[in-house]
């Protein structure tokens, strides 16, 4: 039971595949300007990678070496398409927000990484609980800067005025009181500066982490 029950909680902090393992960045900096898009990205890539995982170990043993990796890829394609087609289907302006980025889910590193060190070598429950944690500490990571990224960029959580009113002749809130959201936010750079605030976090609780 300890082993398993580390495979959900080593991803979320001392093995997080995003500041750790620095897998994932891109879809890190390129959608969390929203915290919707950041949930949305972190429930697709949980779906994938903890399906994925568990399809790849119940086949690995008839896998043949040589196409492992299309074999992946065919699985991962597979499960995307499923998740672009339902957001499509349930949520169309939110799938034209994140756009390419949910089919990029198919060369996520942290998903191949998982398939190929993992579910190719552990039986289903393990690679499932393997693909849940990865997928969660990933989401973590997502969630916290899109949250920032959000909040201090534009003054809203999930699309609500959390600051109060920025609009001139109505101000509210904060913005009553001479604040200003702070535009860069929004652009990419500064969700690698909130990343390696997080990572510098860590790091100073955790001395184990710092490299030589």
């Amino acid at each position: 039971m300890g082993k398993d029950s580390k495979l959900i909680l080593d991803p979320l902090a001392d093995n997080n595949p995003i500041t750790i393992q620095v897998l994932g960045i891109c879809s890190a900096l390129a959608i969390t300007a929203e915290l919707e898009a950041s949930i949305v990205m972190s429930i697709s890539v949980l779906f994938v990678l903890g399906i994925g995982n568990v399809v790849i170990s119940l086949m690995r043993n008839i896998i043949p070496s040589k196409i492992r990796i299309i074999v992946q890829l065919i699985v991962v394609a597979t499960l995307v398409i499923i998740v672009d087609l339902v957001l499509k289907a349930f949520a169309y302006e939110l799938s034209k927000t994140l756009s390419v980025f949910v089919g990029l889910i198919i060369t996520n590193c942290i998903i191949m990484g998982r398939f190929e060190a993992f579910a190719l070598g552990n039986g289903p429950w393990r690679s499932f609980l393997d693909g849940i944690g990865n997928s969660l500490g990933y989401a973590v990571i997502l969630i916290i800067v899109g949250f920032f990224r959000e909040l201090l960029g534009s003054g809203t959580l999930l699309g609500y005025p959390v600051l109060g009113n920025p609009i001139p002749g109505e101000l509210s809130g904060l913005y009553a009181l001479g604040y200003e959201n702070n535009g860069f936010m929004l652009l990419s750079p500064m969700a690698l500066i909130v990343v390696g605030i997080i990572i510098w976090i860590q790091r100073s609780k955790n001395k184990a982490l710092i490299e030589d």
